[in-house]
């Protein structure tokens, strides 16, 4: 007789059956166990281990060899969602390629982010896709599709949407609060996740480290409010590392760990990720929780029930029947190829004055040069690059070697002190291999080495390779293109391929010695040390085994050497030679990933670095023929270049392919037709702040910026030409029918990226001066045209209506915009919705919510309470709240406002001000009401002044017949 499974192991049961009866067979704490990001395994009843979260941003990450994609803003400027729909499949495979041969592999994927590129300084918009939350939307639902795989009930990778909510800063990123009015939350930031959400492929989110109105993401009502909402699909939130110790230690915004926990928790986190793979400290605090009466096992179980349904999806528990268990796929030559096309349809050419493309047939040489001429970057969230093309490596394939010369444009130097020349003894010194387990050499592994011998000073100098990556932060190399790093025991050596690492260990700054002409001290940015030299070797001063990775660990003192620098060459004279000896040349500059701009840190300036600024115009100055080829996470102020020379390219770091796909551009195998995911200004000068979220008030985004940008979100050119003909628009019940045809009037074979924006023509409140509702990616031969349709929800051309709080489409006229850009529009036709009016506040009905105002002036929204509600404070005297076309029907005799803190609130209705004095409350989430008499009727603005430590959370006012 066979033997019955139990049901939880039954697949013929019903799935909350199942679950049902394996919450019933778990302990409590084994149930508490699973809340803990690496769960344990429950060997009595054969379950094995979880753990959630791996990386999987543009490839597999964190695993060692991978397919290496172009970054995520990459995958955005392609503006192709089947593309990137078979990168994320790709990259699923490659997740299970890696769990089939460790199950340590975790299937549940931390990827996409979906963070919108509100601000180009922020330090990680390499991560995400787009400024605008349609093609945002767009890209992730393509991503997580292809992760997620395509059958009905199992799933190939579990993603997970980063990082829940308004999270553009890494300035103060686990303390700073985004201050976010609710038609900025509802029409911009909540809409990148929606989206993604409800095409039901995404598995969960994770709550970002920031605060959003005064309350830290972890305990944010609107995961249950808005994400819980948005499907019937059970949802893991998963916490970001260290996130629930922040709640106490850096936010102070619990007492206790255990409310913390217990907030966070019944708040909607189901998954801890803390203290590393010791799940003891978590657990411990969710017991205790448990004990103290902050929580009962009905939140334990419940967020158990969401965690065993996700791995469930994943064929945990139905082995045999898992379609994508025994998947091997991993680098296969299919893989490649799509790099490959990824990194060529990432490509956006930004101007061009017929230099483009460069005929491979026709004479001549090429010099390429730059900073990342011979670099195949790889970020913070890149899995070991298996194959690597460069640049220099791509044109030299596609042009012929012989045609081609090389010049990086570094600046050789060479430093001396007091007890000599710096050295670099020779490497073969040393005892270790520094290979990875497949015989790679591993950048990682090379900059922690410890068997190689520091650097000496003597009568022999050593020549260096220094680069200036921007904002005084420099790196060394040997001549054998090995970086100057630090290792644990505080010596210098040259032993790292790569600048990398949480805490990058090669870079170093400069520091003037006063009153020593010429001489100078240097500082290891990665410890805050001075760079010293001692009888045993170059160290940093002060640094030992226990600091090393600490800034600020030593100070200057007699220990720091003094160096002086002799320059053997500057990089603008290599290359200037190089540029001359050419027919053409190749300008290749950018960033370096983990330097500048990054995971923990902000970027301060648009500006390209000084030091390539001085390349490129020496190239020019030697060659006219010269072509800029950018290379970077995040956007630059290339005014000038864009104004002087006659070809602009750019490209995020592509990856693996990277410089067979620029090589290819260059030469016309393939026309550019990558298009910018956001806009690019003139200088940071037109940026308002990096922690201004509002971008209705500060006119942010190609979406209400009033300026003319330098490049247009959507921009990108080609070497074809389009024309668009025939543009309708017409209501079909609940979609507008949009139809154009684009026809390629060139002599190339091309794509070409349509784009559809609205913008409504007489609206009530501020609106987009364009909005993408939607786009296109197609390859037409020459001469061939194609009609394409666009159904647009008419609910697209809504907003978020403060007044009455829903959302809304008010009847009226609507621009609809066919072009190849956001200002590069072909055609246009108006179409007339019917609509609800928004019509006046009714706020003797409604009151007034502080925070929904429609301007506001040195002001902030904060939390109401620790688990609810908003209020507004202000931030500066000349503080002002506008709330437009209040009705007050036939009059008011009073009005009372809520309010926390101490101070008054002042309301002025007709010129008319009233004061409501606020006396001293018990704490900040002490609201009171305090009233005064107030007479107004009618429909009329308000305006609120707020005056001290004010919070007011809402005005009420009652009517002179009540």
């Amino acid at each position: 007789m066979t033997e019955q499974p139990q049901p939880f192991r039954d697949p013929q049961l019903p799935l909350a059956r199942r679950i049902d009866d394996l919450l019933q067979r778990l302990t409590l704490d084994e149930r508490i166990a699973m809340l803990h990001q690496f769960a344990p395994a429950v060997d009595r009843l054969g379950i094995g281990a979880f753990r959630t979260g791996q990386e999987a941003l543009h490839g597999v990450a964190w695993l060692g060899p991978a397919t290496v994609f172009p970054q995520a803003v990459g995958l955005g400027a392609t503006w192709n969602d089947d593309l990137v729909r078979r990168v994320g499949e790709a990259v699923g495979n490659e997740v299970r390629a890696k769990r089939a041969k460790d199950d340590r592999v975790g299937l549940n994927v931390w990827a996409p982010t979906v963070n919108l590129l509100r601000h180009p300084l922020w330090g990680r918009g390499e991560e995400g896709y787009a400024e605008d939350a349609a093609l945002t939307s767009a890209i992730a639902v393509a991503y997580t599709r292809g992760l997620r795989g395509d059958h009905p009930h199992y799933w190939r990778t579990a993603p997970v949407l980063k990082h829940w909510l308004a999270h553009n800063n890494e300035t103060d990123r686990d303390t700073s609060s985004s201050s976010v009015r609710p038609r900025v939350l509802h029409e911009y930031d909540l809409r990148a996740f929606r989206d993604a959400v409800r095409a039901g492929a995404v598995a969960g989110v994770m709550p970002a480290y920031n605060l959003v109105n005064g309350r830290p993401n972890h305990v944010s009502p609107l995961l249950s409010q808005q994400l819980r909402r948005w499907t019937e699909q059970s949802l893991v939130v998963c916490s970001d590392a260290g996130a629930p110790s922040n709640l106490v230690d850096s936010e102070h915004y619990f007492d206790t760990h255990e409310e913390a926990t217990a907030a966070a928790l019944k708040a909607g986190v189901d998954s801890f990720t803390d203290h590393g793979q010791d799940s003891t400290v978590m657990t411990g605090r969710i017991r205790r929780a448990l004990e103290q009466g902050l929580l009962d096992e009905t939140d334990i179980d419940t967020a158990v029930r969401r965690l065993l349904e996700l791995r469930y999806s994943l064929g945990e528990f139905d082995p045999g029947l898992d379609p994508y268990a025994d998947t091997t796929a991993c680098d296969t030559a299919e893989h490649r190829a799509l790099a490959q096309e990824a990194a060529e349809q990432a490509v956006v050419l930004l101007k061009n004055d017929g230099l483009l493309p460069l005929d491979p047939g026709a004479p001549g040489t090429i010099a390429v040069v730059g900073l990342l001429a011979d670099a195949c970057k790889l970020d913070w969230y890149s899995g070991t690059l298996i194959h690597r093309s460069t640049p220099l490596d791509g044109v030299r394939t596609r042009f012929g070697a012989d045609r081609v010369t090389f010049a990086e444009g570094a600046d050789l130097i060479r430093l001396k002190c007091a007890a000599g020349w710096l050295q670099i003894p020779d490497a073969d010194a040393g005892t270790g291999t520094g290979q990875g387990a497949e015989g790679a050499l591993d950048p990682a592994l090379l900059a922690g080495r410890t068997d190689l011998p520091p650097l000496t000073c003597g009568d022999s100098p050593s020549e260096l390779a220094l680069v200036d990556w921007g904002n005084g932060v420099l790196t060394l190399r040997d001549p054998d293109g090995r970086h100057l790093s630090v290792a644990e025991d505080g010596y210098v050596r040259a032993s790292a391929d790569e600048p990398g690492g949480w805490i990058v260990q090669e870079t170093f700054r400069w520091e003037k010695v006063e009153g020593h002409a010429g001489g100078h001290r240097l500082v290891h940015i990665g410890t805050g040390g001075y760079v010293s030299v001692a009888a045993d070797g170059v160290k940093v001063a002060g640094v030992d085994e226990e600091d090393s990775g600490h800034a600020g660990v030593a100070d200057a003192g007699p220990a720091a050497t003094v160096f002086e620098i002799e320059v053997v060459e500057r990089g603008e004279d290599a290359v200037a030679r190089a540029a001359a000896a050419a027919d053409t040349v190749i300008v290749v500059v950018g960033n370096d990933p983990h330097i500048n701009g990054r995971e923990t840190e902000d970027r301060t300036t648009l500006d390209l670095p000084a030091h390539q600024e001085r390349l490129w115009r020496a190239a020019h100055a030697a060659n006219p023929r010269t072509v800029l080829a950018v290379t970077s996470a995040y956007p630059y102020a290339l005014t000038d270049a864009a104004a002087t020379l006659p070809a602009l390219l750019w490209t995020a770091h592509g990856g693996q392919a990277a410089g067979t796909a620029l090589a290819r551009i260059l030469s016309g195998d393939v026309s550019p037709a990558g298009r910018l995911p956001q806009t690019w200004y003139t200088s940071e000068t037109e940026l308002p702040g990096l922690l201004d979220y509002d971008i209705i008030g500060s006119r942010q985004t190609y979406l209400y910026y009033e300026g003319t940008p330098l490049y247009p979100f959507g921009h990108g050119l080609s070497y074809s030409a389009f024309t668009y003909t025939g543009l309708t628009a017409e209501r079909d019940g609940d979609r507008l029918r949009v139809s154009v045809t684009v026809t390629n009037s060139g002599v190339v074979a091309a794509d070409e990226v349509a784009q559809i924006y609205v913008r409504a023509l007489a609206p009530s409140v501020v609106r987009p001066l364009r909005q993408l509702v939607g786009h296109r990616r197609l390859h037409l031969a020459p001469g061939a045209g194609q009609r394409i349709e666009f159904a647009v929800p008419v609910t697209e051309l809504g907003h978020w209506d403060v007044a009455h709080g829903r959302w809304t489409v008010e009847p009226g006229a609507y621009e609809v915009r066919a072009g190849a850009s956001a200002t590069d529009i072909r055609l246009t036709t108006v179409v007339t919705v019917d609509g609800e009016p928004s019509g006046p506040r009714p706020v003797l009905h409604h009151g007034l919510e502080a925070a929904d105002y429609d301007e506001q002036l040195g002001t902030e929204i904060v939390d109401r309470t620790k688990t609810d509600g908003d209020a507004v404070t202000a931030t500066a005297p000349g503080n002002e709240l506008l709330f437009r076309s209040c009705d007050f029907a036939a009059g008011t005799r009073t009005v009372e406002v809520s309010a926390a803190g101490e101070g008054s609130v002042e309301i002025t209705v007709d010129g008319r001000t009233t004061t409501v004095h606020v006396p001293a409350t018990d704490g900040p989430y002490d609201f009171r009401g305090h009233g005064t008499p107030l007479t107004a009727s009618g429909v009329r603005d308000v305006q609120v002044t707020l005056r001290g430590t004010v919070r007011l959370a809402r005005i009420t006012f009652t009517g002179a017949a009540e």
